[in-house]
């Protein structure tokens, strides 16, 4: 049975406090996505220096601090737990993290019940150098993606992801680069705001393939609001929290300043599955094509006649534009919507475009 609660969703809020009590205030089964950048716990041994002896800018803050990896994995499992308690059936999680830390919190991640759905390692194109040396150069982050369940029927906008990366499916190695330059936020003293800020480029893609338009996207370790940002301008409802007041002042800025993209703008390129079903024969009906009309092999090769009923028929065979592409080409199988064309004016036209007007009506 499906926990539910008449609460209203803080809804494009930062909100003050302990990430796991809050997300256990939240209504159950309310948030589409969440996205977690939770504390690395680095462990780190005395100030890093460079070459030079300058003192990197490493993180040191209290809430990466734990006293032992026994401690961080019930703090893991905690996090996990309530964050699956508010994820609708259909939702899923993204969690970055570095070799310190996502291999534990992977473990902890299936033992709440999750399905992982990948690992996406983003391979950072200006990564920084190794100063010590003693190492390879640390060049990338790791991302697991999963499902609330087994069961879950996530949001995978496919053909999007595709469209971004000229027309070739989407891997799960993404090549993109670190935060810095203008994008980096700065505090008052004129030092970085954050010391793991993400780019936009990162929550852009990850929004953009695993939430539609006015979903809601919590993030329980908001930061300077990378994922609030992104967000908004993509029409997606956050929720942030966040238990820094110096990181929630910039955050709060940061999204103030944002601007949502236009309705068109938001529109992505979807499966064809996912479009409004149009029988041939509608096309018949609304006086498109009209009985005894001929309709042409895009290869140039076969004719077949239309038929009052949506059928075609040629000297051999008879059926639906499916059935007659795929008799007459030897095939096991023809999407008769990209192998027939129609004449006007001496053009040869796809059918499907016919198909797409009735969509384009159907839409509106």
């Amino acid at each position: 049975m499906i926990e539910t609660s008449e609460k209203t969703l803080p809804l494009n809020t930062i909100i003050d406090g302990d990430c796991i009590d809050v997300m256990n205030s939240l209504p159950a089964n309310s948030v589409d996505l969440v996205f977690a950048d939770p504390p690395y716990n680095l462990q780190l041994r005395g100030d890093l220096h460079r070459p030079d002896n300058s003192k990197v800018d490493a993180v040191d803050n209290d809430w990466d601090q734990f006293s032992s990896f026994a401690v961080y994995d019930n703090f893991s499992r905690d996090w996990l737990k309530a964050a699956r308690r508010i994820l609708k059936p259909n939702g899923a999680i993204w969690v970055i993290g570095s070799y310190h830390n996502i291999f534990r919190v992977g473990v902890a991640l299936q033992d709440a019940g999750f399905w992982i759905l990948n690992d996406v390692i983003w391979r950072k194109s200006n990564p920084m150098p190794n100063f010590r040396g003693k190492r390879f150069t640390n060049a990338h982050a790791t991302m697991i993606w999963a499902g609330k369940s087994d069961a879950s029927k996530y949001t995978f906008n496919y053909e999007a992801l595709k469209e971004l990366n000229e027309g070739i499916q989407m891997r799960s190695d993404w090549v993109l680069p670190i935060c810095n330059g203008g994008e980096r936020l700065k505090n008052e003293k004129g030092e970085k705001a954050h010391p793991t800020q993400k780019p936009e480029s990162l929550l852009h893609r990850v929004l953009l393939a695993s939430t539609n338009p006015e979903d809601v996207v919590l993030d329980p370790f908001f930061g300077t609001g990378t994922t609030g940002a992104v967000a908004k301008k993509l029409g997606r409802n956050f929720i942030g929290i966040e238990r820094e007041e110096a990181y929630r002042k910039v955050a709060q800025k940061r999204i103030d300043d944002t601007r949502k993209y236009d309705a068109d703008s938001l529109r992505v390129t979807t499966a064809k599955r996912a479009e409004p079903r149009v029988p041939f024969g509608n096309l018949i009906e609304r006086g498109m094509l009209n009985p005894g009309e001929n309709l042409y092999s895009l290869n140039g090769r076969f004719r077949a006649k239309v038929r009052a009923d949506g059928t075609l028929i040629t000297g051999e065979s008879r059926g639906s534009i499916h059935q007659v592409g795929a008799a007459l080409e030897g095939a096991p199988s023809c999407n008769g919507w990209t192998y027939w064309s129609y004449k006007r004016d001496g053009k040869n036209i796809p059918i499907d475009m016919l198909r797409q007007q009735i969509r384009a009506e159907m839409k509106a």
